[in-house]
């Protein structure tokens, strides 16, 4: 397009400018957009088969991390609770002696309320 008028070419400028501005922010919210829009996809490709697998695998890593926070819990230390304190045998937290309710039960005055 050929125009003599100086004022329509720069009108002209400014709208490209403003067309590649509007490209370029546009592209950064849809990446996440564009790739669960993929995974679906590629979760709609996967046979029955596959998606059984699929879970078993993910449970048997969740299976293993378990396993593993259990063998660090039995192998921590543990100290013994001191003379001025108790274990709630309700909510089982490590309490002062000016925070048992009963005695005879061992229960805290938060879980005794």
């Amino acid at each position: 397009m050929t125009t003599d008028n100086p004022r329509e070419v720069e009108d002209l400028d400014t709208e490209d400018a403003e067309a590649s501005d509007n490209d370029s922010g546009n592209d950064e919210p849809d990446a996440p957009e564009a790739l669960d829009e993929l995974e679906a996809e590629e979760l709609e490709m996967l046979t029955e088969d596959e998606t059984n697998e699929a879970i078993v695998v993910d449970e048997a890593a969740e299976m293993r991390a378990i396993r593993r926070a259990e063998i660090a819990m039995e192998t921590s230390d543990v100290d013994e609770a001191a003379s001025d304190e108790f274990v709630c045998s309700i909510c089982f937290l490590v309490k002062r002696r000016s925070q048992l309710a009963a005695k005879r039960k061992m229960i805290c005055l938060d879980c005794a309320s």
